[in-house]
């Protein structure tokens, strides 16, 4: 067994535990003690606060205790209130106006006239309304955090001598070999080359199956290993794994903010202002104009701290991104990424969505239907174990397809003396018998042929391509054979049109194969709409066009798609298959080409921007109900502080109804 040592470096510094952007008491340099003390310090607080808001109530009823009842208030300003005046304080340093501040200035103006419970309470319920908002946040954020956990800081690097190093993942070079064990994270993307095992990809694929990876199989960061050991080649740094890369589109999604967002948080500030001065403008003048005291409980400074309270927008502002950053964590929890909640938005708004056929609609791979013999009446069977025996030595998908075909009729292996591959045209071999085997295209082949053989050929092939199929020619000696092949459905695939059209939503598929191809896969599918033998140009037109009468999705895959997916409104990109510049053009990327997810997800779009004016609703209803009656003297300072609170806590409820799946 070989030794195992213990690499120099530590996976983690104190500077790069930092730059991740985690709470404090996640820190692996504190004691597990004193991580327990400091979770959730703000929450801790605040309840400790309101018993002693309580306490302190009760007591202001007997005289003989209201000295005690007044000092525990002052225990109960130091622990709430402090914190919020230390942050007031520095954010008035930085020239920053913000609901914080204004928070702080009501509860303790409350003191100045006589009402330092009711201030108390506006701090207790603050800092309890502020610990929910920050649970609904991280909450909301959750999914980018189970990935982070699933990004191991270590690697069990294999040496040249066999000795087995533990390194930080930032100091294992692509093709040095790491070796997995049994329930351990796989650290880097890399290829199996010993071992078999069967691995989880809940982080890729949304779905908690397990599966088998074997010898030169592809494995992905993040990967948990379930039973043998892996030894893999790493294909991939950390910092571009394929892990790391989910991760960063996830926090770009999360951060890129849409435009009601980014509208409400350049109000904020001036309606935080705007709030502040009229509250300070109506505590001065409505003594002169109703018959009201500036002092007391029914004066005009009274009236305007509690118009301040519940005049102010937490709820507004926390409203609309708590339920974007729930609709985004559940979509990458589905194995859809979306760069930002504008594609969200986008999404909602689109009427129509554009397919392209091969790779999209069709998984791309070839499906052998039928041999059919030209002239002569030979074996087929014995024909395609020699087609077989050539086809191994290729990978296009016609080879896939026939080699596919062989290994489930388990043809027999023909031996072969010489092989030759023709690039662009197909393939010549000589059999052990000495007979000459070409396989290909038929512009390869025809012109080896009789002038009869040759029109027979030529007729079939029409008619075949005519029902939207592909052919290749065998040549045997002077035995033709037309092998007849269809592009596969994707799974689901009609499920997911019948889907879309309940939706409402137009279907239109775009394609640069020939019109038969087209036509058979639009009558398959039940698409009314098609085009077909577009070029890239082409495509761009008619995304171009139909984008501008209505929002329109495009879903692709290939580099050709690219131009179409950055002009429609959304462009949703196969993970898979998708080149590296539809990807880049994309705003939706389906991780594990789940386009059977494509119905869930604009669903997802439509609930969101419903949970958005709710929340808005909400937000404006609890300022409007709690803020003019206060104003009037109706509702007194305590019940402003808990329609405002409760207002906040109730908008970000709603807004995590959006991670149920």
């Amino acid at each position: 067994m070989p030794l195992t040592r213990n690499s120099t470096k530590t996976a983690l510094s104190l500077e790069d535990f930092f730059e991740v952007g985690k709470i404090e008491t996640a820190s692996p340099f504190i004691t597990p003690s004193s991580r327990h003390w400091g979770a959730n310090l703000t929450l801790k607080a605040a309840i400790l606060s309101a018993i002693l808001l309580c306490v302190s109530f009760a007591l202001s009823f007997y005289p003989t205790t209201l000295p005690l009842s007044h000092l525990i208030l002052v225990i109960i300003y130091f622990l709430s209130g402090v914190p919020a005046l230390i942050e007031s304080i520095e954010d008035l340093a930085a020239f920053e106006i913000n609901i914080d501040l204004l928070m702080t200035v009501a509860a303790f103006s409350s003191i100045f006239i006589g009402s330092g419970m009711e201030g108390a309470l506006l701090l207790v319920l603050f800092a309890i309304s502020g610990s929910m908002e920050d649970f609904v946040t991280t909450k909301a954020k959750s999914d980018i955090s189970s990935l982070h956990k699933l990004s191991p800081t270590k690697a069990c690097v294999v040496e040249e001598d066999g000795t087995l190093v533990e390194r930080s993942v930032n100091d294992v070079q692509v093709n040095n070999t790491i070796l997995i064990r049994s329930s351990q994270l796989v650290p880097l993307d890399g290829i199996v080359i010993s071992g078999i095992s069967s691995v989880n990809l809940v982080h890729l694929t949304g779905e908690n199956l397990p599966i088998t990876k074997q010898l030169n199989d592809e494995v992905p960061a993040g990967a948990r290993n379930l039973e043998g050991a892996l030894t893999l080649r790493v294909t991939r740094s950390s910092s571009d794994s394929t892990l790391a890369q989910i991760i960063q589109l996830v926090t770009q999604a999360q951060e890129e903010r849409p435009v009601l967002q980014r509208w409400f948080e350049k109000l904020s500030k001036r309606y935080a202002i705007g709030i502040m001065s009229t509250a300070a403008f109506l505590a001065l003048v409505m003594p002169l104009f109703i018959n009201i005291p500036y002092l007391g409980v029914e004066g005009s400074i009274y009236r305007s701290l509690a118009f301040l309270i519940a005049a102010s927008p937490c709820a507004l502002i926390i409203a609309i991104p708590v339920a974007y950053l729930s609709a985004i964590g559940v979509c990458a929890r589905q194995g859809i990424l979306l760069k930002g909640g504008i594609a969200l938005d986008a999404l909602a708004k689109c009427r129509a969505i554009a397919f392209d056929k091969t790779g999209t609609l069709t998984s791309g791979n070839l499906n052998l239907i039928s041999v059919e013999r030209i002239n002569h009446n030979n074996d087929i069977n014995q024909a395609l174990a020699v087609a077989y025996a050539m086809e191994r030595n290729a990978v296009h998908p016609i080879a896939k397809a026939i080699v596919s075909y062989g290994e489930e009729k388990q043809l027999p292996a023909v031996a072969l003396k010489t092989f030759e591959s023709i690039p662009g045209y197909g393939l010549k071999a000589v059999t052990d018998e000495d007979q000459e085997v070409y396989i290909g295209n038929a512009d390869y082949l025809l012109p080896k042929l009789t002038e009869v053989d040759r029109n027979t050929l030529t007729q079939l092939i029409q008619q075949v391509q005519d029902l939207g199929e592909l052919v290749a020619v065998l040549l045997i000696a002077q035995n033709v054979y037309l092998l007849r092949f269809e592009d596969i459905l994707r799974p689901r695939i009609l499920t997911t049109i019948q889907e879309l059209k309940k939706n409402n939503l137009r279907l239109i598929m775009l394609t640069g194969d020939h019109e038969a191809s087209a036509r058979k896969v639009a009558t398959a599918l039940n698409i009314d709409e098609y085009y077909a033998d577009l070029r890239p140009e082409d495509k761009l037109q008619h995304v171009t066009q139909l984008s501008q009468n209505q929002g329109l999705a495009m879903v692709g895959d290939g580099i050709n798609d690219a131009p179409a997916l950055a002009r429609a409104t959304v462009g949703i990109c196969m993970g898979q298959v998708g080149s590296t510049a539809a990807i880049d053009a994309a705003d939706v990327i389906l991780l594990q080409d789940n386009i059977d997810r494509l119905g869930w997800l604009i669903r997802k779009a439509r609930n969101t921007q419903t949970v958005v004016k709710q929340n808005l609703v909400l937000a404006t209803l609890a300022i409007l109900v709690a803020s003019l009656p206060a104003l009037a003297g109706i509702v007194p300072l305590w019940l402003a502080v808990v329609m405002h609170e409760g207002g906040t806590v109730l908008v970000g409820l709603n807004g995590l109804r959006l991670l149920r799946k």
